[in-house]
Order: C-alpha cells, then sequence, then structure tokens
C-alpha cells in the first residue's frame, strides 16, 4: 500500500516553505516518525516525518524547491523492505520479473567493486550530511566531505565548513613549501598567478528563508520607526557577589546554573512596570500599552539570530528564566523551536557581549518599541565615594521609538535597570 507524504499545515502567519534538504533517498528503508526532509519557513526549520514504516518509493519535489501545506513530498511503500546494496532504480526494476533481477546482481556487484576503491568518494554520501550548498562548493572545489568536520547538528557539513577547510588547506601550503625549500635549491623560474579561487574568489548564493525575513525586519524597523539609543553603565559587583555565593546551592536544588540573564530580565520588568510606554506599540495611529510582560532573548544560530519569548516574565522565577533560556538556545541551534514560541513579545534583551562587543546600537524588533542591549563586562576604574577602585562595569543601551518614548523616558528606564542590577534587594522588594 503506497503512503504520499505531504507537507504539514503551516501556520497562519506563514504562506509557503522552502524544501531544504532529503535525509533519504528513493529504495531507502523509513520508520514511522523519522525525519524525512526538512522545511525552512521565515522563522524555524520544520521536520517532516515519515506517517508510516516501509521504503522510500519516489520523491516528488526537489531541494530547494517552494513548498505550500498539502503539496505531495514523496511516496512511501508501507511496509516494504529495502533491497540491502541496491540502488534506487534497481528496488523497483526487481519487481518486474527476472531480467529486472538479474540487472539488479549486475548492479550490486559494481556497487561491491566500487566501494572496494578507496579513492571513489560520493560528495552527497560521505563524510555526514551536507546542506545544498556545501555539497555544490565541494564539489566544485573536488574536495572529499569526510575530510570536513561538520559543525551543524548531527555532523552536517554546512558551506562555511567547506569554505574554512579550503582556507585552511591554502594557508598550509605555503608554509609546507618554505619547509621543503632549504633542503634543495632549484633554479629560478616563473611562478604563476595564485589561482582565482584562492585569490579573488566570489561566491553568489541565494539568501536563507530566515535570512531574508531577518533582513526585511530591520529595513521595515529602521524606515519605519524613529529610533534613538540612549546609553548607560552598569556595576555588576553586586551580582557577581550574589551569584558566586549561590551557583552551587542554586545549581544542586534547580538544576541549572545562575546566570546573568535572569537578573537582566528581572530588572527590565521592574522598569517597565515604572514606564509602560517602552513595553507598548504602535498601532496605526494607535498606542497599545501591553499590560503583561512577554520578553524576547535573542539567540545567536548558525541560520541567524531568532528571538523566543519569555511568556509572563514577571510571573517566573530566577530558575524558571535560566532554564527557559537554556532550553530555548539548546532547541533554537537544533531547529526545533516551534513558531509559536517566536511570535509575540512586548520587549527584547540582546547580549552582544557574550562575543565581546562592548557597546553597540541594537535595532528594535518590529512592531515593539525598545530593546536592551547587554555587552561585555570589563573591570575598569571608577570612581566611588571619592575613591578610585577597579569595578566589573557593563555598558548597556536602549533602543527606542522616540514616536511614542520619549528622552526622559529612557533615560529612567536604563537608570531603573541599573539601580535594580546594583542593589539586587530591590527586585525583591519590588522598589
Amino acid at each position: 500500500m503506497t503512503i504520499e507524504v505531504r507537507v504539514p499545515q503551516l501556520p497562519e502567519s506563514v504562506a509557503d516553505a522552502t524544501l531544504v534538504s532529503w535525509h533519504k533517498k528513493p529504495g531507502d528503508s523509513v520508520a514511522r516518525d523519522e525525519n524525512l526532509v526538512d522545511l525552512e519557513t521565515d522563522k524555524v526549520v520544520l521536520e517532516v516525518p515519515a506517517p508510516v514504516a516501509g521504503v522510500l518509493k519516489e520523491i516528488r519535489l526537489s531541494d530547494g524547491t517552494t513548498v505550500t501545506s498539502g503539496q505531495i513530498l514523496a511516496i512511501i511503500e508501507e511496509g516494504a523492505a529495502a533491497v540491502p546494496g541496491a540502488s534506487a532504480p534497481a528496488i523497483l526494476a526487481a519487481a518486474s520479473g527476472a531480467t529486472a533481477a538479474a540487472k539488479d546482481t549486475v548492479a550490486k556487484g559494481a556497487v561491491a567493486r566500487d566501494a572496494a576503491k578507496p579513492d571513489t568518494v560520493r560528495p552527497d554520501t560521505a563524510g555526514g550530511k551536507l546542506s545544498p550548498a556545501a555539497k555544490r562548493v565541494a564539489e566544485e572545489n573536488k574536495v572529499d566531505p569526510k575530510t570536513v568536520a561538520g559543525s551543524g547538528r548531527d555532523g552536517r557539513v554546512s558551506k562555511s565548513d567547506v569554505v574554512n577547510y579550503l582556507s585552511s588547506k591554502d594557508a598550509a601550503s605555503p608554509g609546507a613549501a618554505a619547509a621543503a625549500g632549504p633542503a634543495a635549491k632549484a633554479p629560478a623560474q616563473f611562478v604563476p598567478a595564485p589561482s582565482a579561487r584562492t585569490a579573488r574568489a566570489e561566491q553568489r548564493v541565494p539568501m536563507t528563508r530566515l535570512r531574508a525575513r531577518i533582513a526585511e525586519r530591520m529595513v521595515q524597523a529602521q524606515a519605519t520607526q524613529a529610533l534613538l539609543t540612549s546609553f548607560n553603565e552598569v556595576d555588576l559587583k553586586a551580582v557577581n557577589e550574589l551569584r558566586a555565593r549561590y551557583k552551587d546551592p542554586f545549581e544542586k536544588q534547580y538544576g541549572v546554573k545562575l546566570g546573568f540573564m535572569s537578573f537582566f530580565a528581572k530588572a527590565c520588568v521592574e522598569a517597565l512596570k515604572k514606564f509602560p510606554a517602552v513595553n507598548a506599540s504602535v498601532d496605526g495611529s494607535d498606542i497599545v500599552y501591553h499590560e503583561y510582560f512577554d520578553i524576547g532573548v535573542a539567540v545567536s544560530t548558525d541560520r541567524g539570530l531568532i528571538v523566543p519569548v519569555l511568556r509572563d516574565t514577571d510571573q517566573l522565577s530566577f530558575a524558571d528564566i535560566e532554564r527557559s533560556i537554556g532550553n530555548f538556545a539548546a532547541r533554537a541551534r537544533a531547529g526545533s523551536i516551534t513558531i509559536e514560541e517566536l511570535t509575540g513579545g512586548t520587549f527584547t534583551i540582546t547580549n552582544g557581549g557574550v562575543f565581546g562587543s562592548l557597546l553597540s546600537t541594537p535595532i528594535v524588533n518590529s512592531p515593539q518599541s525598545a530593546i536592551l542591549g547587554m555587552h561585555k563586562i570589563q573591570d575598569r576604574p571608577v570612581v566611588m565615594d571619592g575613591q578610585v577602585v577597579v569595578r566589573p562595569m557593563m555598558y548597556i543601551a536602549l533602543t527606542y521609538d522616540h514616536r511614542i518614548i520619549d528622552g526622559r523616558e529612557a533615560v529612567q528606564f536604563l537608570v531603573t535597570v541599573k539601580q535594580s542590577l546594583e542593589d539586587p534587594a530591590r527586585m525583591v522588594l519590588h522598589i
């Protein structure tokens, strides 16, 4: 019995998706609920599982195709078993008679002979899974994927992995030549110019759906909002001491480490309560004041920046926040986060400090009206009570929509965040 594999129902906010890559080939055995293909939307990568166990009989759509809900992707022969070592055409031919069986035998022999050749490499099957872009670059440069270490999920090799491999290989070549130079003095000869690939290479690749959506949202925010950024700095000595004092019992009791993000999320909630305009958004000629606090936390992935949302952050404990952020980050990088978890949000926090950023002006995540930027913690001399002391300092930045947030509110918002972090008891007492 044949079963159709269709594109699942996409959310209302998603019109279509792009078929990224197949994990199976025609003739392969598949288990029920095993992932067959990845579909990329504007926000997440969706996995399409096999509805039944059997053999993948036919693939209807190839990588890079734009698909919509309900389209047929493939056909599965339910309950069938794959023929070991045979190609997909041989499997289909085996059911037609003795002649096809003979061809299948010949095909098996050819496969066995090819397997015995150590130099024979197929870029689409060797060395883990390749993304379409990585496969193309590998084939163009005659790179064996087995020699490239994959940085993606399940060892998946991305285009950047192949490019980095080529760069390191090219960088190593001059060193090897220099080492061999003193051993034998060769007569002077003409040295050709470096090849185009190593000296002036260019590659044109289409944006992923997520990258294109990020670009669209960033341009939209700057074109439709009156963005302005204010700065302040925070002494994190009190937070560091609190974390150092309670990090072990906290982790033992809750099973998660006490990080900085929970302190900043709680400090922002206190500031948002005092200055509701920062938690508001513009809808046409109206201002919508949100009486809940859904804080987005920017997470960097190989595909781009995404912002999962902590719902009702004011009702979450420090442990709840740390646990949720860790869970979001892991699933975002694995591509298993849901669209619902990326939708909404009334305010966003982004931490460029994890990459070493000392100062930046983040862009508002429209239709929100403000975003807080965290930065690198750095020991700096500061004056305290007339004395110069060294303290762990961080610059913080608030980019906001000046249409509905005045400079006074923005500055006082940052001061409230600063006060809460420099005296964490304020967050407990709500003062």
